[in-house]
């Protein structure tokens, strides 16, 4: 299947790639398939982008390259949306937020993460309520890994 995106042009992409949000991401209506890209020079980085919206993608990593400690109860999304509980097929991902000219601005949202459910090719945005975390979590200075 052939899509636009707004970062890499037109790609050609496997159909058995494509993750369904069968419940939408939130404030994005229409926006339900996505694919994951990824590119070696990115890590840890990847864009989240929308194949119904060409000018829809996001800048996603896993949480725990930056936090180790980061926690989340997955059992209302598994519940809310059918899954088993089995962890192997569940990877967690944050939502990057950039900071133009200014990497080492570059921040989190740890409060909806994005939970992927690999074996069922579906997604699910999930909001903790009450949530010691931040909307804007730096990444960097976190781990030694991560430099701006």
């Amino acid at each position: 299947m052939k899509i636009e995106t707004s970062q890499f042009g037109t790609m050609e992409i496997p159909e058995d790639k494509i993750i369904t949000m069968p419940a939408g991401m939130p404030g994005f209506p229409g926006a339900g398939r996505f694919i994951i890209l990824e590119r070696k020079e990115m890590w840890p980085f990847f864009w989240y982008q929308c194949v119904d919206e060409s000018g829809l993608s996001l800048v996603i990593m896993d949480p725990h390259v930056f936090k180790p400690d980061y926690s989340v109860d997955l059992k209302h999304v598994l519940r809310g949306m059918s899954w088993e509980a089995d962890g192997d097929s569940l990877e967690l991902y944050v939502i990057v937020n950039a900071s133009e000219g200014a990497p080492e601005k570059i921040t989190a949202n740890l409060i909806a993460p994005l939970v992927i459910n690999t074996r069922k090719r579906e997604a699910a945005q999930i909001v903790l309520n009450d949530s010691p975390y931040s909307l804007r979590h730096s990444i960097f200075g976190q781990n030694p890994t991560l430099t701006a």
